[in-house]
């Protein structure tokens, strides 16, 4: 390993440590490896940064926050939590497997994990504890849920992996599916387990009228309809991923506006600056994580260890199975989209070279980061979770055990049966 290596690699895991924010530690290391190791002009970094930045799919992200803020707070998460309700509230747990449908069904009109959480878990978790669950199983059971945000289409990871590894977004979006329903299964089995061992909740074993499961439906069908306009917009060739997202906007606007009538004009400017912000975070994250593989590319790191791994002659099922144990613990130190950027581009060649498709490597790195937001230091999910209960952040993550459990289970069968991600491209 040369010199240069191994600067760049203290230099990074120095700042991390020190609590610098990922994009500033992925920058700045950027910036000293060029500034001292290359005769690269500094004007360079500047250009860079914006070229990151300069891409028609990434605009899709800014879209989709925006969409998710707007339908936070115009009332469609109410209306879906009402309507999982409608479909399991009768059944022993059903108002933990409503948790989880809820966050299914936000994070298929939503993309991101912490607005599936605070969307969802601010309506769930106080009715949850009203009926009977516990504190800590409410938390970590919307803690853990709400993660499927990133990986029930639409989702800002998947269009972040797209990016960085050229592949087909609308492709990516439809793989994303069944795995999704995979997990969220997986996590419906395990609250109503937990459920009947703990003796949580009220059974009637009575369904709901069916006028209020209809009424239920009628009003949460509109927000329903989201996900099929977008998937069934890109898959059907009538948009790409980007006009899907602005489309994404428009929908909810009108929805939550002139139908729902729970978003004011005065409420849209505050969900403009919350969008605007949020956006900025991530962009900035993403171009900083592009100019660090540049560096990366530039140090031949990902050949040499393409190289060495390849040396290892592993069986493609052990491949896979050293991939998710390096996500998951990278997932415990590093925001998502800085270790997608970071490691797909390594990831890939390898994967293709003992051949793993490229959608399916896509779906087991966001399966993986997926659980990475809530584990510890630096599970994102777990803070916004926290702030929401008032319980500490190690509380939530120790509640959030069993279901975390489930989600690797939901790995696990994801990463040895490829059907599950390619059944709908292949």
């Amino acid at each position: 390993m040369s010199t240069e290596v191994i600067t760049l690699l203290v230099i990074l895991f120095a700042l991390l440590f020190t609590s610098t924010p990922i994009a500033m530690a992925l920058g700045l290391t950027s910036f000293v490896y060029l500034y001292y190791f290359t005769t690269i002009p500094l004007t360079q970094v500047v250009e860079r940064l914006f070229n990151a930045l300069n891409s028609f799919p990434l605009m899709a992200i800014p879209f989709f926050i925006l969409a998710a803020n707007i339908m936070t707070r115009g009332g469609i998460s109410r209306r879906l939590t009402e309507f999982g309700n409608a479909l399991v509230g009768q059944y022993r747990g059903g108002m933990a497997m409503t948790a989880v449908l809820a966050c299914m069904f936000f994070a298929a009109v939503s993309g991101s994990s912490p607005a599936t959480v605070i969307a969802v878990g601010t309506l769930m978790i106080p009715a949850m504890i009203r009926h009977g669950y516990s504190k800590q199983f409410s938390t970590g059971l919307i803690a853990t849920s709400g993660s499927l945000g990133i990986l029930i289409p639409p989702s800002i990871p998947l269009i972040v992996y797209g990016i960085a590894t050229e592949q087909s977004i609308g492709d990516l979006f439809m793989a994303g599916i069944i795995p999704g329903a995979v997990a969220g299964v997986m996590l419906l089995g395990m609250a109503v387990w937990v459920s009947r061992r703990k003796n949580y909740g009220e059974h009637t074993g009575e369904r709901l009228p069916k006028g209020t499961r209809r009424r239920a439906l009628r009003d949460a069908i509109l927000a329903l309809l989201l996900p099929v306009i977008v998937l069934g917009g890109i898959y059907g060739g009538f948009f790409t991923p980007t006009e899907a997202a602005a489309m994404a906007v428009a929908y909810s606007l009108v929805v939550a506006l002139l139908i729902y009538r729970e978003l004011s004009l005065k409420d849209l400017g505050k969900v403009l600056l919350s969008s605007a912000k949020t956006s900025a975070m991530i962009m900035f994250i993403i171009a900083n994580g592009i100019l660090f593989t540049f560096v990366l590319a530039a140090e031949r790191i990902p050949d040499q260890i393409t190289t060495g791994i390849a040396n290892m002659s592993l069986e493609p099922w052990q491949f896979l199975a050293l991939v998710n144990i390096l996500l998951l613990i990278v997932g415990c130190f590093m925001e998502t989209s800085s270790a997608i950027l970071i490691l797909a581009p390594i990831l890939l060649p390898i994967a293709m070279e003992m051949g793993v498709d490229p959608i399916h490597l896509g779906i087991i790195i966001v399966m993986n980061l997926e659980i990475g937001m809530i584990t510890p230091p630096l599970g994102l999910n777990l803070f916004v979770a926290s702030g929401l209960s008032g319980m500490s952040v190690l509380q939530v993550a120790k509640a959030a055990i069993p279901s975390a459990a489930a989600l690797i289970t939901a790995l696990i069968l994801v990463t040895y049966l490829p059907i599950l991600s390619l059944a709908l491209i292949r």
